[in-house]
């Protein structure tokens, strides 16, 4: 698994994250909301949801929550002084005004436990609180993880990823569901949902959206040569097999 939560280009992905964007509106209208709750945004990254997450809280608050400075700051620059900001690992989530929901999208397959993450969310959350989440789910941009594999292997990579982990938790829904029941959750429900996507800007999209983890590891002067190789093993146009796992439950009264 990745080992927590890293920087991110944060102007390029505000640029190129549209299907995350929608993804996470798709999620957001799905939420039920009375318009004056206190909802922390798990993985708010440039706060593009964000901002629809506002928009159903005429009297209410957000909490916008990211690891990465770069995707705080544009946040920020997006939102202005609308919204609270905290910079914070989620596997290691502590508030000191516990919300009435935790939503995320696109986020909680960068977390390397879900046991300690769920963990975490029960505990910002009220007594009967609600999770309403998405993120990558088993079977996720597996061909992607295919040419992934294939191009680290090569002569000029090799070394570089050598016990390297996993980058992604892809986690299925049984398994979800028996994660947050062991931990006193209830109205749980959990599923898999196919995602097709072939983006405007592939090489920017990979660079930024899939590949960081990867690049992370790699000098600067074989980002590109590791990114095009990649995309070099994938179909042209650049078709991308996602699939989303979908979270609803409600924390323990």
């Amino acid at each position: 698994m990745n080992t927590g939560p890293r920087d991110w280009d944060a102007e390029i992905y505000d640029r190129v994250s549209d299907p995350q964007y929608e993804w996470g509106t798709e999620v957001l209208e799905r939420l039920e909301l009375a318009g004056d709750e206190y909802v922390l945004d798990a993985g708010c990254g440039s706060g593009r949801v964000t901002a629809e997450l506002l928009k159903r809280l005429p009297g209410g608050r957000v909490l916008a929550v990211d690891g990465s400075p770069s995707m705080l700051a544009k946040a920020r620059e997006n939102l202005g002084g609308r919204v609270q900001y905290l910079e914070a690992d989620l596997s290691e989530l502590s508030v000191e005004e516990r919300v009435d929901v935790v939503f995320s999208t696109a986020t909680f397959h960068w977390i390397p436990d879900h046991a300690v993450l769920f963990e975490r969310v029960r505990e910002a959350l009220v007594p009967g609180g609600r999770l309403h989440a998405q993120c990558g789910g088993a079977g996720n941009v597996a061909r992607l993880g295919e040419a992934i594999a294939v191009v680290a292997g090569r002569p000029d990579f090799a070394t570089r990823f050598a016990g390297m982990e996993g980058m992604w938790n892809f986690a299925s829904a049984e398994e979800t569901e028996e994660k947050l029941t062991k931990l006193g959750f209830t109205d749980i429900s959990c599923s898999l949902q196919p995602k097709l996507v072939e983006p405007e800007e592939p090489l920017d999209f990979m660079r930024t959206v899939t590949l960081g983890p990867h690049l992370a590891s790699l000098p600067d002067e074989l980002h590109d040569p590791f990114v095009e190789q990649v995309a070099a093993e994938m179909p042209d146009p650049l078709t991308l097999d996602y699939v989303r796992l979908n979270i609803e439950a409600r924390s323990p009264s």
